[in-house]
């Protein structure tokens, strides 16, 4: 089934799942910074994106400027932040099996369904 990381606060993700509805694929919604998820989950994520850690985060948000910005983490670290932080992460990420991808823009959802 697809599943994906949701925040209902952004618009790209309430049009990821706009897409996917009229699509009229079965999914899982994962609000991820409610139901934050472990270490391997989010490896897991990132290895089907294709990405390192650091491309998956949003250096936009305010806790990026103001924690992580002048430094350099290895990817573990990368991963523990955003697991602390997971407002980090940047969405909609919609999983399909063994592929995933970054929902913006949002026509990049159909390259995996």
């Amino acid at each position: 089934m697809i599943k994906i990381l949701h925040n209902p606060r952004c618009s790209k993700s309430r049009a990821a799942v706009t897409l996917l509805e009229e699509k009229g694929v079965e999914f899982e919604i994962i609000k991820y910074l409610d139901d934050v998820l472990t270490p391997d989950e989010l490896t897991t994520v990132i290895d089907k994106l294709g990405i390192t850690p650091l491309e998956l985060i949003r250096k936009n948000e305010e806790v990026y400027k103001m924690e992580f910005e002048d430094k350099e983490l290895s990817d573990e670290e990368w991963v523990l932040a955003m697991l602390e932080y997971p407002r980090l992460i940047e969405r909609p990420i919609v999983i399909n099996g063994d592929k995933a991808v970054i929902g913006r823009p949002t026509e990049a959802i159909e390259t995996i369904l």
